[in-house]
């Protein structure tokens, strides 16, 4: 009986210092070296787009500089082409990095976010470049964090080009736009000023949007070349003729949850923010060179471009800023963003 009771608890002290080993190990690797699954997603599919060459290149320092303790899964249109979509997968904890329009943030009742939405609010990439890196951009930051309950952080502001009009037939002066279906934003400050002017805005899904214009469902709408060409839109009879209407210089927010990003150890944090810097470059530096590359293609294979006097939509446009910003609390923003030209 001693005999078995001797045994009992030698085997006792044996498992106990297993465990005990086994928790020591998880212990070690749980602060410094645990390892984390980034989901990182965008809404384009084409594989030539700049959102894939930024979100490659924050795959890649993210790794690299992790040594194999962060783990990056790309998704170009994969979990959602919608933007809606990607805001609520990341809210929900589907995907951990999203790029999105100020358009869709404004949905989740951050309204000053709508200001950078605002038509020719920039006049040049030099003034937009300003804007989203200096203190305009630090306090659009912090407001993202603090009015989203640090649902959303954001890490990084990339460009989606200086958006023109495309459609049936070119714009000669503003009133040619008159009466035609445009898709666009259908709320907020982009939607008010193109019904200023006098078109139509509608809401297309941008992945159904060829075939609206193909199908003539929509008359026209408006992007920046490297996006609509990509997606053959020129190539429609409702796109092929275009006009250098530069409304928008594009901003878009990349987004991290701020509460799993709060989790994550310090090291993580520096590399998830290095990696974001390092795709801000990326992105930027590809949407940059493919306007001009995509503006060539779309006139080599067929469609029409044209520039316009475009002082008849900044005088337009001018009024409705000074009205939006009062409404969203952003005149203070505005002022500085005017001052920054």
């Amino acid at each position: 009986m001693k005999k078995f009771f001797l045994l009992s608890f030698v085997l006792l002290l044996a498992v106990s210092g297993i465990l005990a080993g086994c928790g020591s190990d998880e212990a070690s690797g749980g602060e410094a070296g645990k390892k984390i699954k980034i989901v990182a997603a965008h809404n384009q599919t084409s594989p030539d787009n700049p959102y894939q060459t930024g979100l490659l290149k924050f795959k890649e320092v993210a790794e690299s500089k992790s040594d194999g303790d962060i783990e990056v899964e790309v998704h170009a249109g994969t979990i959602g082409t919608e933007e809606s979509e990607l805001v609520e997968k990341l809210k929900l904890g589907a995907a951990d990095v999203v790029l999105v329009s100020p358009g869709f943030m404004t949905q989740t009742g951050i309204k000053e976010i709508d200001l950078l939405a605002m038509p020719y609010l920039f006049d040049s990439y030099d003034h937009w470049e300003k804007t989203v890196d200096g203190e305009v951009g630090d306090e659009m930051a912090k407001l993202i964090n603090e009015k989203s309950n640090n649902d959303f952080k954001l890490i990084g502001y990339w460009s989606a080009g200086v958006r023109h009009y495309y459609g049936k037939k070119p714009l000669e002066k503003m009133e040619d736009i008159k009466g035609m279906t445009f898709r666009t934003q259908t709320s907020g400050v982009v939607a008010d000023y193109w019904k200023k002017v006098g078109a139509i805005p509608t809401s297309i899904a941008w992945g159904e949007l060829y075939q609206a214009l193909q199908q003539n469902v929509v008359d026209s709408s408006e992007n920046s070349y490297p996006y609509f060409v990509q997606q053959n839109h020129h190539k429609t009879d409702n796109g092929k003729y275009i006009t250098e209407t530069a409304h928008d210089y594009t901003t878009r927010f990349l987004l991290v949850n701020g509460k799993k990003f709060d989790s994550y150890s310090k090291e993580q944090q520096d590399i998830i923010i290095e990696a974001a810097k390092a795709s801000v470059e990326a992105e930027r530096e590809a949407v940059y060179a493919q306007e001009e590359e995509y503006k060539q293609k779309a006139i080599d294979e067929g469609a029409k471009v044209n520039e316009i006097d475009r002082e008849p939509f900044i005088k337009l446009a001018e009024p409705l800023q000074e009205k939006a910003a009062k409404d969203i609390g952003a005149e203070d923003l505005l002022e500085k963003i005017k001052k920054l030209k």
